[in-house]
């Protein structure tokens, strides 16, 4: 008897009414594709109402369930296999579904002081976990190549959750209209001053010109006061910035969530084949059509951009290779453009083949955090970005995402991401500096990348 119910459910190109309906429940997170306004992604994956949740701060991570809460010191990435370790194995056969159950949520940029011995010089401004997983024993799954829909239960989940559930999917209002007001935000403001940014560039450049290091990722923050439902202005932003891999998920008791609207692909796992979809290189959107194809030319022409693409994609080469077959490891596509409605981006693709031996969390944690926002080399870039930047990243430059039961796994780099923190709003930006980087370009190419979210009423966004 097969541990698993999948059923058909009547598909819709755009979810967010279906999220809608079960929001309310315990932990809700919607893996979302961005459609119908972006371009690419193919599935969105909602669900809610883990058996357990994993948290960790620091060195301690809290096992919760409806029962007790237990803590450990033990590492993160060897509690969630403990706690993916304890679902039924699901018959491969079904392999070809996202996701049947499993784990859910992200894995932030902080968690790379337990893998790496980094200094630790800087403050969290925000609240969030450095890592928040949830067991989930449901879903329902849109594939929006094939136009299909399902809804998924292990045999696992309670019985009145399935109840409420498929009531509340099968009632989902598909008119749902946009908040006209109810929400308030104070501008942005940054915690790293534009000097001190641009000293901040040219002390990297220093590093660089010492041999020190061949390029740093080096990011801003910025933060807002917030009254209002966080969901609410995912929704506005959503269809501003339609994007591939982005991602709502809300937790706590103080109005906390994340907003993602990344454009860029960590690590998929499927049937043992790896991909990675590193981020280097950006130019803005142009306001006419020609001026736009002349940025995108340019971008793909620029041998600064170029060489700091072929930097991290060796780097991610090399991550790979720790988890992956010897030989396997290719590069199908190097300095692919792709565009978004903000920027233009160049994108490769890396692609092995996982060890026998080897989990989706074995290959996160050894390609953790993602080369595109570290730097390289990876540790000496890490502690560069702790003794120059002004707080610590949290769930910005980590990893949101799903580890299903049958081994499968898809995540995100979470960049274009904002934290919903209480009243307050976080949100970072970054970029790669490398030897010819010019400071004043490196700082506007973060606001290019991230006015849409913190300006969504400019009239760029």
């Amino acid at each position: 008897m097969p541990n698993v119910d999948i059923t058909d459910f009547p598909y819709r190109p755009d979810a967010e009414a279906l999220f809608a309906a079960i929001r309310d429940l315990d932990d809700p997170i919607w893996m979302d594709s961005g459609k119908p306004r972006s371009l690419s992604g193919r599935f969105d994956i909602i669900t809610a109402q883990p058996a357990t949740v994993l948290e960790t701060v620091g060195k301690i991570t809290r096992i919760i369930t409806p029962k007790a809460t237990r803590e450990s010191c033990e590492d993160p990435f060897a509690l969630a296999q403990q706690l993916l370790d304890t679902l039924e194995p699901i018959d491969h056969s079904l392999s070809h579904y996202p996701f049947l159950g499993g784990l859910a949520g992200y894995f932030g940029y902080d968690l790379g002081h337990r893998i790496e011995a980094l200094p630790d010089l800087l403050d969290k401004v925000d609240s969030l976990p450095d890592l928040r997983l949830g067991l989930y024993s449901w879903a329902l799954v849109l594939n929006h190549s094939s136009r299909k829909a399902w809804l998924i239960f292990r045999n696992d989940c309670p019985a009145d959750l399935r109840e409420t559930v498929s009531k509340r999917l099968k009632q989902a209002d598909k008119g749902q209209s946009l908040p006209v007001n109810g929400a308030s935000t104070t501008p942005f403001e940054p915690s790293m001053s534009r000097e001190a940014y641009l000293n901040a560039v040219n002390r990297i450049k220093a590093y660089i010109s010492e041999g020190d290091c061949y390029q740093v990722n080096l990011a801003r923050h910025f933060s807002a006061k917030y009254q209002g439902d966080s969901w609410h202005l995912y929704r506005i932003l959503r269809r501003i910035l339609p994007s591939p891999h982005s991602c709502y998920y809300q937790f706590g008791k103080s109005n906390q969530a994340v907003l993602s609207f990344s454009p860029e692909r960590f690590l998929k796992l499927s049937a043992g084949q790896v991909e990675t979809k590193p981020i280097k290189g950006t130019a803005r959107r142009g306001r006419t059509v020609e001026e736009d194809q002349q940025n995108a030319i340019e971008l793909m022409n620029s041998t600064k951009n170029r060489a700091e693409n072929l930097m991290i994609v060796d780097l991610l080469r090399n991550d790979l290779g720790k988890t992956c077959q010897p030989g396997s490891i290719r590069v199908p596509k190097l300095f692919a453009l792709e565009s978004f409605p903000n920027v233009h981006h160049l994108v490769s693709t890396v692609t092995g083949k996982l060890r026998d031996g080897e989990s989706p969390l074995s290959l996160l944690r050894g390609c953790f955090p993602g080369g595109s926002i570290t730097g390289a080399p990876k540790k000496r870039a890490m502690e560069i970005i702790e003794t120059l930047e002004t707080c610590r990243r949290s769930v910005y430059c980590g990893s949101i995402g799903y580890i299903s039961s049958t081994g499968r796994m898809d995540t995100n780099i979470a960049i274009r991401t904002i934290l919903a923190d209480g009243d307050r709003l976080h949100c970072w930006g970054g970029g790669g500096i490398v030897a010819d980087s010019s400071a004043e370009s490196e700082f506007q190419e973060i606001l290019d990348k991230i006015r849409v979210l913190i300006e969504p009423n400019s009239p760029s966004g």
